[in-house]
């Protein structure tokens, strides 16, 4: 049985990579998916109506970032479908940043970061709420990282910005519970996607440092965060809220 019959779903950040994965998995579990990124999504939302029979997805042009934008988007999902029942809040900048030392990050990169993966989530979730608040609840999946738990040098906006979902996701939980709204975050290791893919090169050593480190030594791929997500979507977690959910293959153990 779909787990996700009947039910509306936003991805952020889902035009490609790991985000597109989060978007196939829901569709696949009978979800109507609207996909969102500042990337064309059109393509992305293609591939997935060819791979899933029956699939309804939807391509939306959003910058996060925008409070306009990211209001439009719960709009024009709300316009097409009437609801809102899951909303996944992926997109982020990671894969065009270079690791720098604090005092090499320029306050424009800084804000830039923060701009997307945290005011982003704030924004996505600030317009989503009062959707899912009338309609009696839904499940937002904030996407966070591991980075935070282990303290990451060198990728100081990063590991801030996400460190700041994590914060977020704990203070909203506590905020929406009345609601019936779960607020949970997942918290991906260093993951082969395909920005990640891109620049394999110069992440060669990084990688096979990290995949060392991992309790499961092999890298860690975007299907190996689909069943976590489902599970964070769907009814198997209506008593789950607040949590941070880390899959990395052992990498930290919390």
């Amino acid at each position: 049985m779909a787990r996700l019959e009947g039910r509306v779903a936003i991805v952020t950040g889902a035009a490609q990579g790991i985000g597109w994965h989060y978007a196939r998995a829901m569709a696949e579990e009978g979800a109507k998916v609207a996909i969102a990124d500042v990337l064309d999504c059109g393509p992305g939302a293609d591939r997935i109506a060819r791979a899933v029979q029956g699939a309804t997805v939807v391509p939306h042009c959003c910058d996060v970032s925008d409070q306009d934008q990211a209001a439009g988007l719960v709009k024009a999902t709300m316009d097409r479908f009437g609801r809102l029942d899951v909303l996944v809040n992926n997109a982020a900048v990671f894969a065009s940043l270079a690791p720098k030392r604090i005092e090499e990050i320029d306050v424009e990169e800084w804000d830039r970061v923060m701009a997307v993966n945290l005011r982003g989530v704030f924004l996505c979730a600030r317009a989503a709420v009062p959707v899912m608040r009338a309609q009696g609840g839904g499940k937002i999946i904030n996407i966070a990282s591991d980075t935070p738990l282990k303290g990451v040098p060198m990728m100081l906006h990063y590991v801030s910005s996400k460190g700041g979902v994590i914060g977020l996701t704990r203070a909203l939980a506590r905020e929406l519970g009345d609601d019936n709204i779960a607020v949970n975050a997942l918290c991906p290791g260093l993951t082969l996607s395909e920005g990640v893919a891109a620049t394999l090169e110069s992440r060669a050593d990084n990688l096979a440092r990290v995949r060392g480190a991992r309790a499961l030594k092999r890298d860690q791929v975007p299907e190996d965060l689909v069943g976590a997500m489902l599970f964070l979507a769907s009814s198997d977690s209506d008593f789950v809220t607040g949590q941070s959910i880390v899959v990395n293959g052992g990498d930290s153990l919390h």
